[in-house]
């Protein structure tokens, strides 16, 4: 049937639409965080290396069993997260100082990737955890490029790819319980609660044991604040964990991804319109046959 010309009426209507729209876009990610949400406290000095929470979380989210279960051989190279791992436990330093140190989704208060997400497919919820809803996904990829802990991953291999990443087991959180990972710790390296008792917590262990820790908690400040807190012996660089800054991620990525939805989203339509709108047919008057036809 072909594109419907547009009056001047409707391409105004358009227009406005569209500029509304550009507004709006920029602030839906702009989620603010809970004054006391769920937070998990990692102390490496009393991590084993066990990986029972490479096991729990895998089984939690029908993933593949951990590769190499009980053998130590894995700690032979760095492992990276992947679509079909959201959590790995990887060895730091030398045989006379193993540090054992357990990788994740953050979880910020603040997060850089549902800032940057076009479509609010990430979305920080009120309860606390960044979650993921597949279903809105473009497949853009500006939650890797944004995030400052290089979380999400993309399943390249698949044919119909998405996003994947820790959900913080959110809906074990809405039964009650905990994350499937800190259920399963049998060291005591993982302590779930809230973040700001766990904030208290690691400073009392810091306090009590200046000689065991570095004074100083990774995630209370970091990127503007995470859900996820390192206590540690050694420097976290050592652990690789990344010196990230104290300022909130959303706050550097919202002034340049801001423009990004007219571009992307509401650009065409309007580019659509003026060709339209340019390229409109004259109203003819109507023949004499019409006339007759109408009466």
């Amino acid at each position: 049937m072909g594109c419907p010309y547009l009056n001047r009426r409707g391409f105004l209507k358009l227009a406005g639409t569209a500029g509304v729209a550009a507004v709006a876009l920029p602030g839906l990610a702009g989620a603010k965080p809970e004054a006391d949400s769920p937070g998990l406290l990692i102390d490496t000095t009393l991590c084993r290396g066990c990986r029972a929470c490479e096991a729990a979380c895998t089984e939690q989210n029908q993933q593949p069993p951990p590769e190499k279960c009980g053998d130590r051989s894995v700690f032979g190279a760095d492992r990276d997260l992947g679509p079909e791992r959201y959590t790995v436990v990887n060895m730091k330093g030398d045989a006379a100082h193993q540090v054992f140190v357990k990788r994740q989704c953050m979880h910020c208060l603040e997060p850089a990737c549902a800032s940057a997400c076009l479509a609010r497919a990430l979305d920080k919820t009120p309860e606390g955890p960044v979650i993921y809803h597949p279903e809105r996904c473009i497949g853009c990829r500006y939650c890797m490029v944004a995030c400052p802990f290089e979380i999400p991953k993309f399943e390249y291999q698949s044919a119909a790819p998405y996003i994947r990443k820790c959900q913080f087991c959110f809906s074990r959180q809405k039964e009650g319980k905990q994350p499937a990972c800190a259920s399963v710790c049998p060291s005591g390296a993982l302590k779930f609660g809230r973040r700001e008792e766990l904030l208290e917590e690691a400073k009392t262990r810091i306090y009590q044991n200046p000689d065991k820790y570095v004074h100083h908690v990774y995630g209370e400040h970091e990127a503007g604040g995470t859900s996820v807190l390192y206590l540690s012996s050694v420097p976290f660089e050592s652990l690789g964990l990344p010196d990230v800054g104290t300022r909130g991620y959303p706050e550097l990525t919202r002034g340049a991804l801001g423009t990004v939805p007219f571009v992307m989203t509401l650009w065409p339509p309007l580019l659509m319109g003026l060709y339209a709108f340019r390229n409109r047919k004259p109203e003819q008057p109507a023949t004499p046959d019409q006339e007759e036809h109408h009466e």
